[in-house]
């Protein structure tokens, strides 16, 4: 069987050829190494100060909430400034909140309640930085090696899992948790300067900026008409659910097993790390066979039994093999949701698209934590595990017929469109809101076909940043039809032609396949008028 063109055969490594993915990979490597040590020492040091599992559980609601709370602001953010700038001063943040944890644990001043507020404010790095870096690798690498290169961003956000826990582990167990948060505080200065080497090439427009509020209006706009992000959405936000009973109770089930301790735990947590890592090297060949649907599914049933064996398992040495296959089920389905998830989103819009992505996944994972947790402290943390597993099993039975396969990334390329007319009269940026209208004249036996196109036209009108939309049929004249958007400003209006995407274009087409008059369909630019009194 031949490659597939969107991960050719062999390529798994490929985009680390590029200097400035490679640059910015190192990078993201780093800080993913400083967040796991962090979130290792956390762990472990909130079960020297309290043995409430409700408490143990909430070090990784703590951690991954500000990725639900802060996604959409980051993503608006990512796409209206300079995205290097950006990207490196959350690292500045990173190191700030290290060097503070140092300071507690030095003067001995660490609660489970402070320590948890700390962890929240850590989390606001990888809040901010996690929609940028997904943003920015579709535009340093080719669509053809996009799969490739985001499974070496999985591998470089699970290799950590390993060197992360690693560290943290011996630091922990032969110095303590302050030199653990200081190591952080170094770890994430040297990715700021990683960063800053960076030369990135700004998209260049003679429009000026979006608002901060306006694009957090347009990507939650753009989310509301776009049902195959939805389902990506969705179907990361369960799969996270399950994964996090395993992930937030492991903690717990280490001190368990027979000799827990912190090096236990660190093992079980390297354990789900080579597992991920190593399915890197596989997962083009398994997408290629499998396609995207039958991947979540084979991910999906592969952790449950993984979860199953780790909770039963009443050694060491049986847990780790379970913990090697969740970690592989991890990265195949959560990788593959996230590629198709990429593919539907076109440049403009892509930070504000992963960042609410980014929020279904990371609401999973801290409510995941938060319900396991609980339910732990009523049933006890084994047969919470379990709990979980079963979870995962049922929501995939009740999602099955919900496809991301069904995705053309050719759609979501840019596309030229011709400029409108000059306006007659002197127009501000900031005049409006603007009405556009479309008459066409079409065979009224059409009319229902018409419709449908006019359905799909209103979702792209609306993910464009649209404030609102509506198509009326003439009373007089059978067949005519009158279709209206209206934009919020002339900038904003002008700024659609910077959106046109192949898709847009396609749906042009069609749209004028069934206008039968013998000009084009006549198109109308009004601009509100300020009314005193």
């Amino acid at each position: 069987m031949s490659a597939s063109p969107e991960n050719p055969a062999g390529s798994a490594l490929e985009p680390l050829r590029n200097p400035v993915f490679r640059m910015l990979w190192l990078a993201w490597l780093a800080a993913n190494i400083s967040l796991w040590m962090h979130d290792v020492a956390a762990a472990w040091l909130m079960t020297t100060l309290t043995q409430d599992p409700a408490l143990v559980a909430l070090v990784a609601t703590a951690g991954t909430l500000p990725m639900f709370l802060l996604g959409l602001p980051s993503g608006a953010l990512a796409d209206i400034v300079d995205r290097r700038r950006y990207f490196a001063g959350t690292q500045l943040w990173a190191a700030l909140i290290a060097t503070l944890l140092v300071v507690l644990s030095i003067a001995d001043r660490l609660s489970a309640n402070t320590l948890l507020l700390l962890t929240f404010l850590n989390g606001i790095t990888m809040a901010m930085r996690w929609p940028v870096f997904a943003a920015i690798v579709p535009s340093v690498v080719s669509r053809a090696q996009l799969s490739s290169a985001l499974a070496l961003n999985g591998a470089a956000m699970n290799v950590p899992r390993i060197i992360g826990p690693a560290i943290a582990g011996a630091l922990l167990a032969s110095a303590g948790s302050a030199l653990v948060f200081g190591l952080n505080a170094v770890i994430s200065v040297l990715s700021f300067v990683m960063i800053l080497r960076w030369k990135s090439a700004r998209k260049e427009s003679a429009l000026p900026g979006e608002r901060f509020i306006g694009a957090m209006r347009v990507g939650l706009q753009y989310l509301r008409q776009a049902p195959r992000l939805q389902v990506a959405m969705l179907r990361i936000a369960l799969f996270m659910l399950q994964v996090s009973g395993l992930m937030s109770l492991l903690p717990l089930l280490a001190k368990e097993l027979p000799g827990g301790g912190a090096g236990t735990f660190s093992a079980m947590l390297a354990a789900t790390g080579v597992g991920a890592v190593g399915m890197v090297v596989f997962m083009g060949r398994l997408r290629e066979n499998l396609g995207r649907d039958r991947m979540v599914l084979a991910g999906t049933l592969l952790h449950a039994a993984s979860a199953t064996g780790a909770g039963l398992a009443p050694h060491l040495w049986l847990a780790l093999p379970c913990l090697v296959f969740a970690g592989a089920s991890v990265i195949i389905t959560a990788n593959t949701i996230t590629v198709s998830a990429q593919l539907t989103l076109p440049d403009w819009v892509r930070a504000r698209g992963m960042a609410v992505y980014q929020m279904a996944l990371m609401g999973g994972v801290a409510g995941g934590a938060a319900l396991w947790g609980h339910v732990a402290a009523i049933i006890d943390v084994r047969p919470a595990v379990l709990a979980s597993a079963a979870f995962g099993v049922i929501a995939l039975l009740v999602t099955l017929r919900l496809s991301i396969d069904k995705v053309n990334p050719d759609d979501q390329r840019p596309a030229p469109v011709a400029p409108p007319p000059e306006p007659a009269i002197a127009i501000d940026a900031d005049d409006g809101p603007v009405m556009v209208t479309v008459e066409y004249q079409i065979d009224p036996a059409r009319a229902a076909e018409f419709a449908e196109v006019m359905q799909l036209t209103r979702r792209a009108r609306l993910r464009q940043g649209a404030l609102s939309w509506g198509l009326f049929r003439d009373a007089m004249v059978p067949g005519r039809y009158v279709e209206y958007f209206v934009d919020e400003s002339w900038v904003e209006h002008q700024r659609r032609l910077e959106r046109f995407t192949a898709g847009d274009a396609g749906l042009r087409e069609l749209r004028l396949s069934f206008h039968v008059g013998q000009q084009p369909p006549v198109v109308r630019r009004l601009v509100g008028e300020t009314m005193l009194g």
